[in-house]
């Protein structure tokens, strides 16, 4: 082994083997045990997020794997419609064209030239993060096969009447020139007006004021051409009198009913509202109660037949719906049309105020448009029936949610689940399999050819396919088994279907859990006709944030690259990255300033199963994680440690024998003797092996890689090989005894290796080749030996008892060195007082261990009749431990010493208490500063005690 541990010489070898030798295919005849992976999008690269939750996935996948099952972890990625769309046009436009220069085929083409281009970044990301997925079944969700499962689905859910086109407001984003949905809009607070228009009441009739006309309150003028009634509370007594009467619409002269309604809010405005169904979700649920008709102004819609003819509604205002459109507004975009009507009314004298008000704007996630609610034809899945029996999987523990809670949030969306639209308006992406005549008359089949026969269409009947394309989400919706080759009934899907356990965030729970659960319940049953779940367990993690708590965003200048942190970088070379290509100087800048704040050195390179390290510990059961750059360096050296103790087993076997063949000979010869020290870790192996079972089956990967720091670190490198050394080192020791402790170091590292292999694959894989023959195993990966699994023959209560006495007196020891400033190197008595006659028998059996460890010139018991010297003390259980002062320390040296601390401390004191006790810092100062001084003080008080205390004891010596 070399010296010091470099994982750049190592990760990517030992990727590349394990890829070439077929090891992440499912092999065996162990139970079949399956994850498929949250597609990522081909339109980037991994962040933080996908290499937290890979990490737990490929856990449990070597987990499993080493655990006897035959396990598949299913790799693939996602089209992401619009999102990829939105990439190539943006590189379209830079070279001054739009996907309709290139035309819808060419446009395609464009689009999988990209893909083919960049997709291949997130595999390398994958690699490099040491996934085991069976890239042999990598799957993307426009591959044929995947494909064909959509048409399918899309098929036979128009077949039994859940799938149908309808006429409905839908989001539109006017940039995207698609349909959205309410998922994908993000609804935010911003500033606005509250314009108050008046409008004309028809026929004479007057409020019960006097007044021949109401006030209206609106926040969008813009849709006021599309108005087709006025609402007021039936419980406002301002205008009851006028209920059922009109008024007339300014500009555009329709008579508009004035009609009662609850859902108008008496205290809002002017307590009277327009009412516009084509245009605001809320008014066409109100407009459907009161026979509103619906009038669209923007764009083209109602003249638009639903076929393949391509229409880019954007916003402007419609010059084809008669009597409606006012000279000089046809073309306008919605908000040259806000304010031309605003300046129109003022003109007319209709114009009774404007008011500053915040209003919620829904906006694209995407976009960031402001949403236009339009009424257009869309297609549609009839989402009740399905969600019934979705909702019953986890009612009855089908389905398990971990942590539970986020049943509840399933559980609230699916119970008011409404119809979801499926048609996006877009080119790339799985266009929707259905046909248009030249009368506009729908028909759905897998193929133009299966439309005509399944419909008995004449072969001079046109026809056109729709062009619009599927929801992302409908594809991937079938992810679970569409990639397993359903329809097609593969042995792949019988082995593997039901998948175990989905790792997902809660942010889709409703964008993909809910609907992977819909649609799989209905297409896939078991041999009983029972219909099957896609998973049996979703594991939702938090999100990963900055070491503040803030979501990380590009702009904030805090995203990280995983691979920034596994090979390091430097804070040039990250800010060169970061903002690389960006137009807005200001932004760039914004990004520069925040990235060298937290980030002044770049990053080290910390290495692959540092980074996965620090993710599992932190990966607290669905909370959101911290993510802290520090903790990466804390592991990193965990990893140094783990690979030190290998180099010292190594030392203590190979070199004791001269050769690896004789070391190998003789650590396999079953004549061998444990020593207590040997028992005591063996024991304590099992308790980890125990415990990391029990953590693997709670998803508490946090309590499993402390158990694993904690045993590592604190048992066997701190302790065991400490206590391994006065049997090895001793020049006339039982050579039996030897055998056993050198069987045990190697032995126990082994099995650690397997136990961490799971979470650190590259330098367990690299530790574990160089040890195995020494630890009896074989094979050429560690990834396919047997998970150790405790042996309850092992545990020995007494060996852990005994060792953690002995332990106890020697960190006893070290302490009062500590307090005392004796020299660590310094040969001292100690002798131990008590009647505990266990104790008593521990230290005859061990006083040797003691004496080399702790480094003591002697260590007895103390006689009955023997008062005891001045000492300092410790207590291990109900035995003290005493190391004599006489002798060991210059008294009236230590003395100056101890008073010049015990003056200088309570100075300190003195200055915190007296802040503590102004009145005008405690007003001004924030609570935390505040508490951190009070702190403060706590802690001086508690060092000035010691102090004095040590101080006490030394002039007890004069």
């Amino acid at each position: 082994m070399e010296k010091t541990y470099q994982p750049q010489d190592i990760e990517q070898k030992h990727y590349q083997s394990w890829e070439q030798g077929d090891y992440f295919a499912p092999k065996g005849e162990g139970e079949g045990y399956c994850i498929v992976i949250p597609p990522p999008n081909v339109t980037g690269s991994l962040h933080m997020g996908h290499a937290f939750q890979q990490t737990i996935m490929d856990a449990l996948t070597r987990y499993k794997r080493m655990s006897g099952h035959k396990t598949l972890w299913q790799p693939g990625t996602d089209h992401a419609g619009i999102a990829t769309q939105m990439v190539v046009e943006r590189l379209l436009a830079a070279d001054g064209k739009t996907r309709h220069d290139l035309g819808r085929e060419t446009f395609i083409d464009r689009v999988w030239q990209w893909k083919e281009e960049s997709g291949g970044n997130i595999t390398r990301q994958m690699r490099r993060l040491g996934d085991s997925v069976d890239w042999s079944r990598e799957a993307f969700t426009m591959d044929d096969n995947l494909a064909a499962a959509v048409k399918e689905t899309f098929v036979r859910l128009y077949d039994e009447g859940l799938i149908y086109r309808g006429k409905r407001l839908v989001n539109w984003d006017p940039k995207l020139h698609t349909a959205i949905s309410d998922l994908e809009v993000e609804n935010k607070e911003e500033n606005g007006k509250l314009w108050h228009f008046r409008y004309p009441l028809a026929d004479g009739v007057k409020t019960a004021d006097g007044k021949d006309y109401i006030v209206v309150a609106t926040t969008r003028p813009e849709t006021l051409l599309g108005d087709t009634a006025v609402a007021v509370n039936p419980e406002d007594e301002r205008y009851q009198s006028i209920i059922g009467q009109y008024v007339e619409l300014p500009l555009v002269g329709r008579r508009l009913p004035i009609v009662a309604d609850d859902y108008v809010d008496m205290a809002f405005g002017t307590g009277c509202v327009k009412i516009t169904p084509a245009h605001d979700f809320n008014d066409y649920e109100l407009g459907k109660r009161h026979s509103a008709p619906l009038v669209n102004v923007f764009d083209a819609s109602a003249n638009i037949l639903a076929t393949a003819q391509a229409f880019h509604y954007d916003g402007s205002i419609n010059p084809d719906v008669p009597g409606t459109i006012p000279d000089g507004y046809a073309g306008l975009s919605r908000y040259e049309a806000r304010s031309k009507i605003v300046a129109d009314f003022e003109q007319l004298g209709l114009l009774e105020e404007i008011k500053d008000h915040t209003l919620m704007v829904p906006r694209g996630d995407r976009s960031g448009e402001a949403i236009e609610p339009w009424l257009t034809d869309q297609w549609y899945v009839r989402t009740a029936p399905l969600a019934e029996p979705a909702i019953k999987a986890v009612e009855n523990g089908d389905i398990e949610f971990v942590p539970k809670q986020w049943e509840n949030t399933y559980f609230a969306w699916m119970r008011d689940i409404q119809d979801w639209c499926i048609s996006r308006q877009l080119w790339w992406g799985h266009q929707i399999p259905a046909w248009y005549d030249q009368n506009g008359e729908v028909y759905v089949a897998r193929s133009e050819a299966e439309v005509r026969q399944k419909y008995k269409l004449a072969d001079d009947v046109q026809l056109t396919q729709d062009e619009d394309v599927l929801d992302t989400w409908f594809s991937s919706g079938l992810w679970s088994f569409s990639t397993l080759g359903w329809p097609d009934e593969t042995a792949a899907l019988k082995e593997f279907h039901s998948t175990d356990v989905l790792v997902t965030g809660f942010d889709i729970i409703f964008f993909w859990v809910a609907r992977m659960i819909m649609m799989t319940m209905h297409f896939i049953k078991d041999d009983d006709g029972k219909p099957q779940v896609p998973f049996k367990k979703v594991y939702v993690t938090g999100l990963i944030r900055d070491e503040n708590g803030q979501k990380m965003s590009k702009s904030k200048g805090n995203v990280i690259d995983p691979i920034d942190l596994i090979d390091g970088i430097s804070l040039d070379d990250l800010l060169a990255k970061r903002t690389s290509g960006l137009m807005q100087p200001q932004l760039a800048a914004k990004i520069e300033k925040n990235t060298r704040k937290s980030f002044p050195n770049g990053f080290e390179r910390s290495g692959t199963d540092a980074l996965r390290f620090t993710l599992t510990s932190l990966a607290a059961t669905g909370r959101d994680i911290n993510f802290d750059v520090k903790r990466l360096e804390g592991y990193r050296n965990f990893c140094n440690k783990l690979w030190n103790a290998a180099r010292y087993v190594r030392m203590n076997t190979v070199e004791a024998y001269d050769s690896e063949a004789l070391a190998v000979q003789d650590l396999n010869n079953e004549s061998y003797e444990l020593s207590l020290a040997d028992r005591w870790i063996i024991s304590r192996l099992q308790r980890l092996e125990q415990d990391v079972a029990r953590y693997f089956d709670n998803y508490r990967f946090d309590l499993m890689s402390q158990a694993i720091y904690d045993f590592v670190w604190n048992e066997y490198c701190d302790w065991y090989l400490e206590l391994s050394k006065p049997v090895l080192w001793q020049e006339d020791g039982s050579e039996t005894l030897k055998r056993g402790t050198r069987r045990t170091l190697v032995r126990v590292l082994e099995a650690i290796l397997r136990i961490a292999h799971p979470i650190m694959p590259f330098i367990t894989e690299e530790i574990w080749l160089n040890v195995r023959d020494l630890a009896g195993q074989e094979g050429d990966t560690i990834m396919l030996r047997p998970y150790p699994v405790a042996d309850e023959t092992q545990l020995d209560e007494s060996a852990e008892q005994d060792i953690e006495w002995i332990k106890g007196v020697i960190v006893g020891v070290r302490n009062i060195r500590g307090e005392m400033q004796i020299s660590p190197v310094k040969a001292i008595d100690v002798i131990l007082k008590g009647n505990n006659a266990v104790d008593q028998q521990r230290l005859q059996k061990n006083s040797e261990f003691l004496i080399k460890l702790a480094k003591l010139e002697s260590i007895r018991w103390l006689n009955e009749d023997e008062d005891a010297p001045l000492s300092s003390t410790a207590l291990v259980g109900e035995t003290q431990v005493l190391v004599p002062m006489a002798g060991l320390i210059d008294v009236a040296a230590e003395q100056a010493r101890l008073q010049k601390e015990i003056t200088r401390v309570a100075q300190d004191l003195q200055r915190t208490e007296a802040k503590l006790s102004n009145e005008n810092f405690l007003a001004k100062a924030q609570e935390a500063v505040v508490n951190k001084e009070k702190e403060k003080a706590a802690d001086l008080q508690g060092k000035l005690a010691s102090l004095q205390e040590q101080a006490d004891k030394l002039a007890e010596l004069n």
